[in-house]
């Protein structure tokens, strides 16, 4: 690749090293798995070993891994966490996602760091402030619109890492505190307990319920498969799919569609590039709405939108199949072109508004006849969110990544050298111990044949040169075991030359701010010290350490009178009287507050 190429990462999830490899093998240039602890997703810890097989993997084909340490930190946890990072970093481990500013305090080997999305990285002055803090990327808001992506990589000289697909939080990430004031449980460490998934009762200042026990604040996932190339031209280097929770299904689905997505756009666009090595063969049709998903959006990306959110269900809706036709005692039909399979799940949104779902126990045609029949109405629309025949197909192998090789035959004096260069320049030889001995027949189809075999390996046979004055007889075994020695070799080759990313270090900024307060997240005495240097004088606590009442406990850009068709910058005429309030059924209690010069949202703890 010329100099001139951007290299654009396609970065994808890893709930454990299976998923990673899978990953990796369907196209992802980088993976993303969470540390032992200290993960915002606090289920999907891995152990050091397992990291370590991993990132050996993944440098094979130039991919790096990522670890994500991006919960706050208590004092407590501190030399541990040091200790762990040390671990890490000599696992192999390209970078690490961080949320606590306690990290650029410790006394650490020099292991690249990226801010975190948790890091509420919304203005370029933010993400400047997190780049001269020696961060090497930053991981973008999912709130931010184009032309806002454009803004801050115009202005800030450091690769931006933006989300492509998957779950979407509806406050703004790192600044979520509601979790914590229902039921103790840190969305900043890891133990989020989704109050945002839940049922909700949204009534007005008079008590007058306006929407009941619907999932106002469960937004649709995202998906900006159609926006790549936009994203690309407005600066975005990594491309990141969420997903550390989700199985290797999903993984390999989505990595692969995504994959095929972005080497189309650089067939056309060659000022772009794949940042890894090798060629992923698909063996499969990647489709994301055959994997789990809550119905999609692109979010913000271009402007506000009414339909972002999921209000009936914060279920995956799957694939849209069609729409009931017919109803019988024991069946029902669907005006589909979509081929069902017995042990399919189907569901449906029924009579009060709720999702229901049901298995397909046999299939005639468009016929079905479920499990147990469910209260269907004629022109009710059928979603499949379990595909048996997809599910089955991903559990055999999907996709073989494989790095070119130009491989070499040639005499000298004592025998043969066996040698090989791959894509990326590197060249390995071998002394082949033969006798001479010439043959009867012409041997070069049989040499090519035997030295392409490369099979059980991360490469192909690009090209095979024989360059010899005369035919030698050479043993098939012997090709195949020098062939099998020179991939091996390749490998070592490979693992030696790469090299991890190493932290930027650089003077840290004077942020012109007398204090801070719960929203940046202080639980520690390194994270204080940081923003002490940074001239900050009254620090203030994180609302884990020090709650505050009647807290603003969630940021939302998504905005619930919008979304039901209220929205007063429409001139839209109010048929309630505010402040509005949400209850959940535990009775907890949060009045809504808005401004609409921001086109925010905010939930404030009224209990």
């Amino acid at each position: 690749m010329t100099d001139n190429i951007r290299k654009i990462e396609l970065l994808s999830p890893a709930r454990n090293k299976e998923c990673g490899m899978e990953a990796i093998l369907h196209g992802a240039d980088a993976v993303y798995i969470g540390a032992p602890h200290h993960g915002a997703r606090a289920a999907a810890g891995n152990s050091i070993e397992d990291i370590r097989e991993l990132a050996e993997f993944a440098h094979i084909y130039n991919a790096k891994v990522y670890v994500t340490v991006n919960t706050i930190i208590y004092d407590s946890e501190l030399e541990d966490t040091r200790k762990m990072i040390y671990d890490l970093y000599y696992a192999g481990v390209d970078a690490l996602i961080v949320q606590d500013m306690a990290i650029l305090e410790m006394d650490l080997p020099p292991i690249a760091l990226h801010a975190s999305t948790q890091t509420d990285n919304r203005t370029a002055d933010k993400v400047r402030r997190l780049y001269e803090s020696g961060f090497s990327q930053v991981v973008l808001a999912r709130e931010l619109s184009l032309e806002e992506i454009r803004e801050i990589h115009n202005n800030v000289p450091v690769p931006l890492e933006v989300f492509i697909h998957g779950a979407l939080c509806v406050s703004y990430s790192g600044q979520c505190y509601i979790s914590q004031a229902c039921f103790g449980r840190s969305a900043n460490r890891g133990e989020c307990a989704q109050f945002c998934r839940l049922p909700l009762t949204l009534t007005d200042a008079d008590g007058k319920i306006i929407a009941k026990d619907k999932h106002l604040l469960s937004l649709k996932d995202m998906n900006r498969s159609e926006y790549l190339e936009q994203l690309l031209d407005a600066g975005a280097t990594s491309l990141k799919i969420e997903g550390r929770l989700k199985d290797v299904a999903y993984v390999k689905n989505v990595t692969a569609y995504y994959r095929q997505k972005l080497d189309s756009i650089f067939e056309r666009r060659k000022e772009y590039g794949i940042a890894s090595s090798g060629t992923t063969d698909i063996k499969f049709k990647p489709e994301l709405s055959r994997s789990f998903n809550r119905g999609f959006t692109d979010y913000f990306l271009n402007g506000r939108k009414k339909d972002i959110a999921s209000f009936d269900t914060p279920k995956s809706l799957g694939e849209k199949i069609g729409k009931v036709k017919d109803i019988r005692n024991n069946s029902f039909s669907i005006d589909t072109q979509t081929k069902l399979n017995n042990g399919d799940g189907l569901c449906f949104v029924n009579a009060k508004g709720e999702m229901q779902g049901f298995r397909i126990n046999k299939t005639e045609n468009n016929n079905v006849f479920p499990l147990e029949m469910p209260a269907l109405r004629k022109g009710d629309i059928i979603y499949r969110n379990y595909d048996i025949s997809f599910d089955r197909e991903l559990s055999r192998k999907t996709s073989e990544r494989r790095i070119s090789l130009n491989i070499s035959l040639t005499e000298n004096r004592f025998g043969f050298t066996l040698s090989a260069t791959d894509e990326d320049g590197n060249k390995v030889s071998l002394a082949i111990d033969c006798p001479k001995e010439t043959a009867n027949n012409s041997q070069r189809e049989n040499i090519i044949r035997q030295l392409s075999k490369l099979g059980n390996t991360p490469f192909k046979a690009e090209t095979v040169e024989i360059d010899m004055d005369t035919e030698y007889f050479i043993p098939s075994s012997i090709l195949s075991d020098y062939r099998r020695r020179l991939a091996e070799r390749m490998i070592s080759a490979r693992k030696i030359r790469y090299s991890t990313d190493k932290r930027i270090y650089r003077q840290p900024p004077i942020l012109g701010t007398a204090e801070t307060d719960y929203t940046d997240n202080i639980a520690n005495r390194l994270s204080a010290q940081f923003y002490s240097k940074a001239g900050v004088q009254t620090i203030k606590p994180a609302y884990e350490i020090k709650p505050q009442e009647h807290a603003t406990v969630m940021f939302c850009k998504h905005c619930i009178k919008n979304s039901l068709g209220y929205c007063t910058k429409e001139n839209k005429k109010l048929p309630f009287r505010e402040p509005l309030t949400l209850t959940a059924g535990n009775g907890k209690k949060f009045k809504l507050k808005f401004d609409c010069r921001k086109c925010e949202m905010y939930l404030i703890d009224d209990n």
